[in-house]
């Protein structure tokens, strides 16, 4: 049986043009998201997903269409392809399959090796970036976007009945840190309420 030709369009903004990705390439059907590569749910591509079958080919214009990074790359590549789905990229001109010819094995593999080099190499600046910042003194981690004053009347306000969903409005904060901000022992910033004027 032979299988279909599957085209999968993503376009990150509205004003792009989806027909051009595709331009003068045979597809039996195609499924086409507007969304941003870094979106994890994107509709069409899960439609996509569900539709493609054992025998199809999905085409894609190129790589950075189809996954938001090279892991998500090389894991959509082995998943599909062990589904005995074959795949190709136009722009690259690479095509992979079950059984994969040397060289795409071994671009697959490079492009890996890039993507964990790069990671490595941004934690490398990150922990660079944080040990200079403490020599010079301005390395003070996250500010809280609460001042002292401010939490210590969250955590009253709470504790005497009143929703958190509503406190969380009135600050401006959303419900996840409004009990990180609960978590919090008074007795690190309240000041001292010890003065008995009776």
């Amino acid at each position: 049986m032979i299988g279909h030709r599957i085209g999968y369009v993503r376009v990150s903004t509205f004003d792009q043009n989806p027909e051009r990705q595709l331009e003068n390439i045979q597809v039996d059907r195609t499924f086409m998201d507007k969304a941003s590569g870094k979106d994890i749910k994107r509709p069409q591509f899960e439609a996509m997903m569900s539709f493609i079958r054992e025998g199809d080919t999905l085409v894609v214009h190129s790589m950075d269409r189809l996954a938001r990074n090279l892991d998500d790359l090389r894991r959509l590549v082995q998943t599909l392809t062990h589904k005995g789905i074959c795949i190709e990229f136009v722009k690259e001109h690479l095509t992979f399959t079950v059984e994969d010819s040397p060289m795409a094995t071994l671009m697959l593999s490079v492009m890996s090796a890039f993507a964990e080099f790069e990671r490595a190499l941004i934690r490398e600046r990150q922990r660079e970036g944080i040990a200079l910042a403490k020599q010079r003194g301005a390395y003070r981690g996250r500010k809280k976007s609460l001042s002292e004053e401010q939490i210590l009347q969250l955590q009253s306000r709470v504790n005497a009945g009143e929703k958190k969903a509503q406190v969380a409005r009135d600050f401006a904060i959303s419900r996840e840190t409004l009990y990180q901000y609960l978590r919090i022992p008074k007795v690190a910033y309240a000041p001292s309420f010890d003065t008995d004027k009776g």
